[in-house]
């Protein structure tokens, strides 16, 4: 019979450039957070999903680097097993190690994602992205990038090629809802606000709706305050069984009510979208009406795709994310605020470390920490993260909903 998977402790390092610390330091520093908040020994855990998506480019670290973190640790024997989902990565290893809890397989796991994403070499940099399309099929993106007659000199070479994917549905965005570059600005605006607050993020300076515009334009409609940056950084979960809540007197643990992954295909049906479909499987799973959720932390790596995701997630009807936006609604202090953390265009995005980024911010949401920028009364909150790209879809998705 399945039982309840809880999180018991998290933590994180902050995200930004650091060229000075190792995947396995950075990766140690939120461990050792996340043991510590639980209130567990190293020698508690009985198994381990460790999460990482571009060190094999920038590091060169293959195959096992889950083993080689914990083994600075002094943690062996145990199984370790290497996730590596995209953006998704870290989301995908605290789900699987939640999974395993539900079964019964375990009652203390760990799951961690750590990323290295700087390097003096941007096209190395810039080269993991490239790696994240089907690279046997380039051609099927390259058609959907250029479908609306727009060039794409310049994607991977002078940026991400995931810059060119955003800016696409950014326009096709604008084509079917009148937003402007305005709208998408006063998005990274408000979560400029919210990051200010929060001590873990890679930028913390308050943006205005008119500096956004006049930044750097990337590609159209985008400017550089409207993408996510490239960063390091490191985050990590403690999951338990509710026997083991119980035995280690966990204070404040977040019930997981649901964690699922998806993936994009090539299903020949023109109304389906993935994003909306996982996002109605995991509410049925954890038997909640998207009108109940408190907060949610969502993969706006533009400021775009946040607008496109209220929709999306259920978060207001059909036609209605501008309104949900101007009206204030998704500010800290409004109805269903989002991305309090600053979400990725100003907590920051380092692939492997983001997801579970997300979990650590809602967790410190439901359980009252989060200070200044705490979503008050909060008991239900969602997470929704995806990365990698096929020729409509995102490769990989993830979706969470977490309870206290």
């Amino acid at each position: 019979m399945k039982q309840n998977a809880y999180i018991a402790g998290v933590g994180i390092t902050p995200f930004g450039r650091h060229l000075d610390r190792t995947l396995a330091n950075l990766a140690h520093e939120a461990i050792k957070q996340a043991l510590g908040d639980a209130g567990v020994q190293k020698s508690d855990i009985q198994a381990a999903w460790a999460g990482n998506a571009a060190a094999p480019i920038i590091t060169g670290q293959l195959c096992i680097a889950g083993q080689t973190i914990l083994n600075g640790m002094g943690i062996g024997r145990i199984p370790v097993v290497n996730v590596e989902n995209a953006c998704a990565t870290s989301s995908t290893a605290l789900q699987q190690a939640a999974s395993l809890v539900s079964l019964g397989a375990y009652d203390v796991v760990l799951a961690f994602g750590a990323e290295k994403l700087y390097h003096p070499d941007k096209q190395r940099v810039f080269s993991v992205f490239e790696g994240c399309r089907d690279v046997d099929d380039p051609h099927a993106l390259d058609a959907y990038l250029i479908s609306d007659g727009r060039s794409i000199d310049g994607a991977g070479q002078s940026r991400s090629i995931f810059m060119d994917i955003y800016a696409r549905l950014a326009r096709g965005y604008m084509e079917k809802t009148g937003a402007t570059a305005r709208d998408f600005a006063a998005v990274s605006a408000k979560n400029s606000v919210h990051g200010s607050l929060n001590p873990n993020a890679q930028f913390r300076n308050v943006v205005t709706v008119d500096d956004v515009l006049a930044a750097p334009l990337i590609i159209d409609p985008l400017t550089l305050l409207m993408c996510s940056p490239v960063g390091d950084g490191a985050s990590a979960a403690v999951i338990m069984s509710e026997k083991a809540v119980r035995q280690f007197g966990v204070v404040q643990p977040v019930r997981i009510e649901s964690a699922l992954v998806a993936s994009g295909f090539e299903h020949g049906e023109p109304d389906f979208d993935l994003t909306t479909w996982a996002a109605l499987q995991a509410y049925e799973q954890a038997g909640i009406d998207p009108a109940d959720i408190n907060c949610v932390e969502l993969h706006d790596a533009s400021s775009p795709a946040e607008l496109i995701y209220y929709e999306k997630l259920g978060l207001c009807a059909p036609g209605e994310s501008l309104k949900l936006l101007h009206d204030g609604e998704t500010r800290i202090g409004g109805r269903i605020p989002v991305n309090t953390s600053g979400g990725l265009v100003r907590k920051g995005h380092p692939i492997g470390a983001t997801g579970l980024g997300q979990i650590h911010e809602l967790t410190t949401q439901l359980r009252g920490r989060a200070g200044d920028r705490q979503v008050h009364g909060a008991t239900l909150a969602v997470a929704e993260n995806g990365g990698g790209f096929l020729t409509r879809d995102a490769a990989a998705l993830t979706m969470t909903v977490l309870s206290r």
